[in-house]
């Protein structure tokens, strides 16, 4: 089963001018620069230890507290739970909690999407909020604790297809792993983008076949592929946006990888030696149609050195005004 989430609406691959920079700016990146102020001018493996030293430590929450805690975080606009592992369920807060269960739709339980014991059941990972969601039991028991990934020849499908459970079909890595549906993809990818950088310092201990043993990258190259093209293809949703506020009032914390949209291409992908500007944040596809001079002169964003002189082409290692905005390069 391959992603089919259509690109990111609004993608811009063509040039921007100055008034579409402006507007597409990321909110976050206005209202909380000063929470992100000490990453500025990081870049690859440097920003993503500057995060961590910002997003962590955070408030800690007991493993009984997730129950309340997932009232705020996770209601479905109906106000029933939001189960990002099956498609049919319709549960009530507390009323359809835990116990035992014998199929999908019996009981929703805590899923530890990036799960415990790769962590060896340590605290503050095994009650962060980030990578916590109430999901079916049943569903929640078929994943286990095997890698995300994608899966050609399921041995599980969860109803409807929504869940896929079998041999991890891309390149680098043969094991079972499971799947989830393509609309929860990146969200999935930006709790895992969320782990490797909180917990920067402890990560070398952890022990899963996503994970490199290393601080930088963090994951294995397989994974690492999967996740960047899941979390491009599955951009961030009302959802993600939504449930940052909830758990950043819980724990005072934030993810930066729902904050800043396309924020793991500065760290691991292709605009890893470009500088994070968090009062000036672009996206990738920003930064590609500015600085990749294009051949209608006319057509060129407005681009300013600090001395006033437009400049067509940018060179690294400088500081520009595109849109009446410091950018970083």
């Amino acid at each position: 089963m391959k992603v089919t989430t259509s690109p990111r609406s609004g993608g811009m691959r063509g040039v921007l001018t100055t008034a579409l920079i402006c507007a597409a700016l990321s909110a976050a990146a206005q209202d909380y620069a000063a929470y992100y102020s000490d990453a500025t001018g990081k870049k690859g493996a440097t920003l993503k230890t500057a995060l961590s030293y910002i997003i962590n430590p955070h408030t800690q929450r007991s493993y009984k507290d997730l129950w309340t805690d997932f009232r705020k975080t996770d209601a479905r606009p109906d106000g029933k739970v939001w189960d990002m592992y099956s498609a049919i369920t319709n549960y009530t807060f507390g009323t359809d909690q835990a116990g035992n269960y014998s199929k999908e739709g019996d009981v929703y339980n805590r899923e530890h999407s990036f799960p415990k014991s790769w962590f060896n059941d340590g605290y503050p990972m095994y009650t962060d909020l980030y990578h916590l969601y109430p999901t079916d039991g049943y569903v929640n028991g078929r994943r286990s604790n095997y890698p995300f990934g994608e899966v050609a020849n399921p041995t599980y499908k969860s109803a409807q297809n929504f869940c896929l459970l079998g041999p991890n079909s891309t390149p680098g890595y043969s094991g079972t792993v499971f799947e989830p549906a393509d609309e929860y993809k990146g969200d999935f990818a930006r709790t895992y983008f969320y782990m490797i950088t909180s917990y920067e310092a402890q990560i070398e201990s952890w022990n899963c076949d996503m994970l490199d043993g290393k601080k930088y990258p963090g994951f294995s190259k397989w994974a690492l592929d999967l996740l960047l093209r899941w979390s491009e293809l599955d951009p961030v949703s009302q959802k993600e946006t939504d449930r940052i506020e909830a758990v950043y009032e819980i724990q005072g914390n934030r993810n930066p990888f729902i904050d800043y949209p396309g924020l793991e291409q500065y760290i691991w992908g292709k605009f890893q030696n470009e500088a994070f500007s968090p009062d000036a944040y672009l996206t990738p596809e920003q930064i590609s149609s500015i600085f990749e001079a294009p051949t209608d002169e006319e057509a060129a964003p407005e681009v300013y050195d600090l001395s006033g002189r437009r400049v067509n082409a940018p060179e690294k290692g400088g500081i520009y005004i595109v849109g009446g905005r410091k950018v970083i390069r």
